[in-house]
């Protein structure tokens, strides 16, 4: 390798030239990639959910309802009014209310009481609106300004117009505090005023790059486009800082020149290469097993980070070398003393503390593991936003006044109007279903087609297939509506077997929890396989992978066995994704303390080389760590969604309980089996 880091430095022009070209080039390309806040566009392309909403897009032009409008305290007139200023709206496909149930000119005192109170109670008019999906935006704003801030709006069109709004001011606002909050860092953990910015230079050339270079995707998740660049700062910080701490070590060494500095670079370089690329290789596996998710946005996020970590390693391996020794002068002049005490009273510290740690970590073991496989659940997208936000309050109004409701649309073969009344009055005898629009329940099996205006027609029948408009007293989750969906599912089997297409918000979630909950055991059985592979092959051990895996996966149980024991419930998306994430971003910390504990044990004895790991390591391990920490939080806290803001707690917490296993637990392991570790290493 030092042949190479030898060559590669004599071309620091070339590689500034190329570096800046791709820089520029993909600046220009990140404003052209497009974001998908949509959770159901990520469901496989054969779940149930997501054919029979394309049989649908091909027979009707009008949508599944996507959101409920609710307008308070109007008459019947007034309400006919809002409907059609609603429905008026540039990209609301529909917009179902009372009059399409039910005759308004009849006094209602006279009609069917639940079949009215679905849209109509008390004076507050509730409607069933289709949004289309490329006028998720603008349409929910205008509905917004019809309707005012006293009513209320919800729904997954809502919901995602919402979050594509929010979401990006508020990552904009985490990257510049975690940006702020490095430079701090750096600051006090680096011996030069200079070093916090080559640093930060060299990421920010790595995270465009990285965020440009999505083009390739075409599309990206919310979630890849919200945590992408910011996990990445936060992951790929700890490869420059390592480099620059090896170089400030190697310098010593060499004469204090220009062909010092280089040979320092590329003996600081050769010294990283094991640690860096073991690190980097582990962190881009642990990425890339999101990719075996059937959900996609698994395979999206763990695409552009295992590519946003290749990249970093490049950058250091390739762009960092080049750019430290270009300003390596300055770092010189803008030295200061440091700012972080040594870390040799807090590694005898850790000698004294290690053995019970480790006692303790053997006791959590099972403990932490069951909890975390026993948590309770969120699948989909109807609990993202709290009851402090405007959605979250709405959410909560329109469920106060109307109760839980969601809408189903079942499609069936129209040619037997008497099956389509049979398999009607059997979904009406399922208690949940609240009310149904169809050709058979609104106009009647014995009125003939011919008699219907086009436009109701349209909304009833295709050439094919007509469709019931299913209205039911349900969450868009949890295990009744699940059930509720399955219920309607083997109603529809009966009558149509296999020739039946059901779609609706609880029915994408249905099939959601359905395939994440499936991916769950594989996705961590092969990070976890494919981490200790690349563990066995660079560390030459088999005690020491063993090590490393068992120490960062039991930092992760203990992570997420913390909901279980607080009583809260979790999306399962995020329970999935920071398993991957977690184990992916921290085994860094325990492969350079290994690395490092491992060549101490050349010069000394078990215990002197806990204490000298403990010093040397720390502050690196710390830097990158309380960075990781802090993005994490800020996410938690500032973020909105509720989905990235548990992800954002999950990734702070998971930090620090890997930091405690890494800096506590780890030097007893290594203590306790150091005959099985090095071996081989002692002189």
């Amino acid at each position: 390798m030092k042949k190479f880091y030898t060559g590669l430095i004599k071309h620091p022009k070339l590689i500034f030239a190329v570096f800046a070209v791709l820089f520029v080039v993909c600046l220009l390309f990140q404003r052209q990639i497009k974001v998908n806040y949509d959770m159901n566009d990520y469901l496989p392309e054969d779940s149930a959910s997501t054919v029979a909403l394309d049989k649908m897009d091909e027979e009707f032009d009008g949508g599944i309802p996507n959101a409920r409008v609710m307008i308070r305290d109007v008459s019947i007139g007034q309400a006919l009014q809002y409907k059609a200023e609603i429905e008026a709206v540039d990209g609301v496909a529909d917009v179902t209310w009372l009059d399409d149930a039910a005759s308004v000119t009849v006094p209602l005192e006279m009609q069917d009481k639940d079949t009215v109170e679905n849209y109509y109670k008390d004076g507050n008019a509730l409607y069933s609106v289709t949004i289309a999906e490329d006028k998720r935006i603008s349409a929910v704003n205008d509905i917004r300004k019809i309707i005012g801030d006293d009513n209320a709006m919800t729904g997954s069109a809502v919901s995602t117009a919402t979050a594509t709004q929010s979401t990006v001011s508020e990552i904009s606002k985490i990257a510049v505090i975690a940006v702020i909050f490095v430079i701090v860092v750096l600051m006090i953990t680096t011996t030069s005023w200079i070093e916090p910015f080559i640093v930060m230079a060299g990421l920010g050339v790595a995270i465009v790059i990285n965020a440009g270079s999505n083009i390739i995707f075409g599309e990206i998740s919310f979630v890849t486009n919200a945590a992408g660049n910011i996990l990445k700062l936060a992951v790929s910080l700890d490869y420059s800082v390592f480099l620059l701490h090896r170089f400030t070590e190697c310098r010593a060494h060499y004469e204090n020149s220009r062909e010092g500095a280089r040979k320092a670079m590329v003996e600081a370089l050769s010294m990283s290469t094991s640690s860096i690329l073991s690190s980097g290789l582990t962190t881009v596996i642990g990425f890339l097993a999101l990719c075996l998710m059937q959900f996609r946005i698994g395979p999206d996020l763990g695409r552009a980070l295992a590519k946003g970590v290749a990249i970093s390693l490049i950058t250091v391996f390739v762009f960092m070398p080049v750019f430290i020794l270009g300003t390596y002068k300055l770092i010189d002049k803008t030295e200061h003393r440091p700012l972080v005490p040594q870390f040799k009273r807090f590694g005898k510290f850790v000698t004294k503390i290690m053995v019970p740690m480790c006692i303790v970590f053997f006791i959590v073991i099972v403990p932490s593991y069951l909890a975390s496989n026993s948590n309770s659940f969120y699948y989909g997208a109807s609990h993202i936003f709290g009851a402090n936000t405007k959605l979250g309050a709405d959410t909560q109004a329109i469920e106060d006044e109307f109760g839980k409701s969601d809408t189903y649309v079942l499609m069936v073969p129209k040619d037997d109007k008497a099956l389509q009344q049979e398999l009607s009055d059997a979904l009406h005898e399922i208690p949940q279903v609240s009310s149904i629009l169809s050709y058979v329940d609104t106009v009647g099996a014995q009125i003939p087609e011919s008699y219907l205006d086009e436009e109701t027609y349209s909304k009833l029948c295709s050439d094919k297939y007509t469709r019931m408009v299913i209205s039911v007293d349900a969450d868009y989750e949890g295990e009744d509506a699940f059930d509720l969906v399955k219920n309607i599912r083997d109603t529809a089997d009966e009558y149509y077997l296999d020739e039946w297409y059901l779609a609706g918000e609880g029915v994408s979630t249905y099939d959601l929890m359905d395939t994440i909950t499936a991916d769950m055991v594989k996705v961590n059985l092969v990070a976890i396989a494919a981490v200790f592979i690349v563990l066995l092959v660079t560390m030459k051990s088999l005690s020491v992978p063993v090590i490393l895996v068992l120490g960062i996966e039991t930092a992760i149980w203990i992570n997420l066995s913390i909901p279980y024991f607080s009583g809260s419930t979790i999306f399962y998306i995020a329970y999935l994704i920071i398993s991957s994430i977690q184990l992916g971003a921290t085994v860094d910390y325990a492969i350079l303390f290994t690395d490092r504990y491992r060549e101490n044990r050349r010069k000394y004895d078990k215990k002197d080389a806990v204490i000298n790991t403990v010093s040397a390591v720390t502050t690196s391990i710390l830097t990158s760590g309380s960075v990781l920490t802090v993005v994490g939080f800020l996410l938690g806290a500032i973020s909105t969604h509720g989905l990235l803001s548990q992800l954002g707690y999950f990734l702070g917490k998971g930090t620090l309980c890997s930091l405690a296993i890494v800096l506590f637990v780890l030097p007893g392991l290594l203590w306790m089996f150091d005959r099985f570790i090095v071996k081989k290493e002692k002189k």
